[in-house]
Order: C-alpha cells, then sequence, then structure tokens
C-alpha cells in the first residue's frame, strides 16, 4: 500500500493551519490518516513548525513519500539531512560519531539562520513602529501647533475687542462729560446775547410809543377830508343812475312801439290778401 506524508488543512477561512499526517494516497485530503506527525501554521513569520523528528525520519526509511510542502519542511526540519547522513554510515563512508556531529554543525549553522531572519523580521518591524510613531508624533505637534496658533489669534482678537470696548467706554464717558460742560458754556453765551436783545428792544419800544400820536393826527385828518369826497362822489353817482334809468324807459317804450307797427302792418296785409 501506497503512504505519504502530507497535509490535511485545519483552521478557519483565510486563516487556515495544517496538520502533518501519515495517510494512504488513495485516502481523500481531509479523511482518514494513519498517524499525525506535528503541525503546520504559515500564518507568521517565519513559519511555525511542530514535528515529531524521530517518526518523521523512521516513516521515510520505510519508504513514505512526502509531498512537495511536506518535503520542503522535512528538509528545513533537517530529517531529510539526517536520513542522508544515516545512508552514508550505512555505506561505510564514516561512522555515526561523524555523522551526528556533521548534523549538529548543520543544526546549529541552520538555528543561527532562522535566529538571524527572526532578529531581522523583529528589527524591520522596529523600525516601521518607530517611523509611525515619529510620523505620528509630527502630526500631533503640527497639530498641537496649529491649534495653539488659532488659539493665540483668538486671544489676540479677544484682547483687541476689549482694548476697543474699553476706548468706546472712555469716549463715552468723555463726551457724558463734555455735553454739560457744552450746556453750560451754550447758557451762559445765550444769557448775555438775551440780555443784549432786550437791552436793544427796550429804546425801539420807547421810540415807538413817542412816534405813535404823531402818527395819529395826520391820520385823522387824512380821515376827515375824505368825508366831503365820499359825499361828493355819491352825488355825482345819483343823477348818472337816474340818468340810466330814464334811458332804459325810453327804449323800452321805441321797442314797444315798433312791436306794435309789425303787428298792425302784418294784420293789414292779411286783409288784403283776403
Amino acid at each position: 500500500m501506497p503512504v505519504k506524508i502530507r497535509l490535511q488543512r485545519q483552521g478557519r477561512k483565510f486563516q487556515s493551519i495544517y496538520s502533518i499526517v501519515v495517510a494512504d494516497s488513495r485516502a481523500p485530503r481531509d479523511g482518514k490518516n494513519i498517524e499525525t506527525l506535528g503541525q503546520y501554521n504559515p500564518n507568521t513569520n517565519p513559519a511555525t513548525i511542530v514535528l515529531d523528528f524521530n517518526r518523521a525520519l523512521e516513516w521515510l526509511q520505510k519508504g513514505a513519500q512526502p509531498t512537495e510542502t511536506c518535503r520542503a519542511i522535512l528538509s528545513y526540519k533537517g530529517v531529510l539531512y539526517k536520513k542522508h547522513l544515516l545512508e552514508g554510515v550505512k555505506k561505510g563512508a564514516f561512522d555515526e560519531a561523524e555523522a551526528e556531529k556533521r548534523f549538529q554543525s548543520w543544526m546549529t549553522d541552520k538555528e543561527q539562520k532562522i535566529q538571524a531572519k527572526r532578529d531581522h523580521i523583529k528589527t524591520t518591524k522596529d523600525k516601521l513602529e518607530k517611523s509611525r510613531m515619529e510620523e505620528e508624533a509630527k502630526i500631533k505637534e503640527a497639530r498641537a501647533a496649529e491649534i495653539a496658533k488659532k488659539r493665540s489669534e483668538l486671544v489676540a482678537e479677544e484682547a483687541e475687542e476689549a482694548e476697543e470696548a474699553e476706548e468706546a467706554v472712555a469716549e463715552a464717558a468723555e463726551e457724558t462729560e463734555t455735553e454739560p460742560v457744552a450746556e453750560e458754556s451754550a447758557a451762559a453765551e445765550e444769557e448775555p446775547a438775551e440780555e443784549e436783545a432786550k437791552a436793544e428792544e427796550e429804546p425801539v419800544a420807547e421810540e415807538a410809543k413817542e412816534e405813535e400820536p404823531v402818527a395819529e393826527e395826520p391820520a385823522a385828518e387824512e380821515a376827515k377830508t375824505e368825508e366831503p369826497a365820499e359825499e361828493e362822489a355819491k352825488a355825482e353817482e345819483e343823477p348818472a343812475e337816474e340818468k340810466a334809468e330814464t334811458e332804459e324807459k325810453a327804449e323800452s317804450e321805441s321797442s314797444d312801439k315798433g312791436e306794435s307797427k309789425d303787428d298792425s302792418e302784418e294784420e293789414s296785409g292779411e286783409k288784403k290778401e283776403k
């Protein structure tokens, strides 16, 4: 019966891990197996491999055929190299002590390489983390500088507004202080002006009082002279009115006579026609 050393899938989606098993080549991948030799986790860097070294070597010596992935795993762990040395001992190329010595030197070199890789990965990871932290610190400093700048601008604006408010209050206080002084000065200026106006009006009023009787006497005389003139005008108007009335009467009589003549002529014409 052909036997294979292969991987059996386990774990969840996108986070799969594999078991290293010995199974019949005709069995399905996730079917029944003969023996489990270890576990392989490719999700870590470097990959995590747990392997039963002696049992894997025995199965190789019995003729079990590993798959490509399992061959790489066994080579990585030194199982294939140990099998190669044991075959050399069987052929008499060297003894078991020499084989063990060579295997141990190979294993130390391999462990150093693996450790160097781990250290390199760790240092690169630390560098990336450090650079990321530095970038974040720079961003935080820039943000803090912007915030401080904005706060300083706000403080400066508030200080300017406070100064403007104080200036406005001071100006208002000065205006309120100057207004009563201005009113008092205006009142003081108006009082002498009123006194001067009163002083000027008093002599003018006295002069007017003195001139009043002189002006009334000629007016009375003129009124007396106008009375006979009005009587003469009335006397002249009365005969003119009488004349107008007599003329109107004469015109009305002449018009009556003309109408009677016309009527008589019309009547005489009618008789002649008859």
